[in-house]
Order: structure tokens, then sequence, then C-alpha cells
């Protein structure tokens, strides 16, 4: 009889739960204030073009109660649709502008996220994409992380996004932030009544 080892394909390791300590080292902030390493979720420097916003909410667990331990990360494109990557080509205003942030929950399950409103990017066709924000939900006793996506409520463009038109439309409300002047609010359900809808990459 062979062992688990001998049945694996050479170099893939086996899937794992994400133990309770791993925000200690992605977020350190406000576990270690001493670590020198940004947890605030501020992804756009002063100067940033683009309208600044707040994009804000609480992340949720089966039963409804708050997860005072995960982590999201957030990548985006700048107030022009262009991305900080090399496949994007285009010429950006901003180099200062990454359009990555990392942001842990508190123990009311609340994150934050300080950056500029995303324009539109080329999307499946060569149509655009209305303006959205990609996120990964990591968490403990998870196996891999979720993606998901925010969406713009005050977005006329909603109703010709690609992506956004193949989520069932009663679930599409579980990835459109609510404005509140220059806030943006998006509760993350990961289970259960009212779950957020989640994407395979």
């Amino acid at each position: 009889m062979s062992t688990e080892a001998e049945q694996r394909p050479e170099g893939i390791s086996p899937s794992q739960t994400v133990g309770p300590f791993f925000h200690y080292g992605l977020t350190p902030g406000k576990a270690y204030a001493h670590v020198p390493v940004s947890a605030d979720g501020q992804v756009a420097a002063p100067g940033t073009p683009g309208e600044k916003i707040v994009l804000t909410g609480r992340v949720f667990d089966g039963a409804g109660d708050p997860v005072p331990d995960a982590m999201l990360e957030i990548w985006q494109a700048d107030a022009d649709g262009r991305y900080a990557h090399p496949n994007d080509g285009r010429a950006r205003q901003s180099n200062s502008f990454m359009g990555f942030g990392r942001s842990d929950t508190d123990a009311e399950g609340t994150y934050r996220f300080a950056t500029v409103k995303p324009g539109r990017v080329p999307g499946p066709g060569g149509r655009e994409q209305a303006p959205h924000i990609l996120v990964a939900v990591f968490g403990r006793g998870m196996l891999k992380q979720l993606f998901t996506r925010v969406y713009f409520e005050d977005e006329a463009s909603n109703a010709e996004d690609a992506i956004l038109a193949l989520v069932p439309e009663a679930r599409r409300g579980t990835l459109i932030a609510k404005r509140d002047g220059h806030s943006f609010t998006l509760d993350i359900r990961l289970q259960g009544e009212g779950e957020t809808v989640f994407f395979d990459v």
C-alpha cells in the first residue's frame, strides 16, 4: 500500500486550514504596534488623483456572528481604470497608487479601506466593466481564501457589467456597496442567509 506522499504528484502539498494566528503576521499593526507594517487599510496616498472614498463593512459567519480575526485584501484599478501592473501598459496619472490594500477585522468584525473610487476597466470581449474592487477574504479554519467583488450602488454601468450579469439578480445586492457621503458600506457574509456571492478563480 502506497503512502499519501507517494500518491501525491511531486511538488504539491496538501491543503491546510488557516491557523488562529495568521493575522498577527499579516496585519501586525494592531496586534504588534511596534512592527513597522501598515495594517490600517490605507490604500491611496495623499495626492492620489480621484474621488477619495472609504470602503467599510463587517464580516459575519454562518451563524450571523461577527468574525473578529478575518483578513481582507483588495486589488483595484485607479480612478482612470488603470492597474499598477506590467500587463496594463497604459500610462497612469500617479505611480504612487499601487491599488493593493490589506485590512484585518476588529472585535465587531469591521474592516476598513481608505482608497479612491476605481474607474472602468476592460472586461470580457473588450466591453468595459463597471467600477469595482476585487476582494480576497482569509479566515481561521478556511482551506482557501474566498474571492468576491465590490460594486458601487451609484453606478449606472452596473446594469451592463458582464460579470455582475452572471450573478442571479436576487443575489447581486450582496456585491453592491451602499453610499453615504464619501463612504461605501458592504457587509460580507461567509455562509447562511444573505451569503455573499463568491467567485471561482
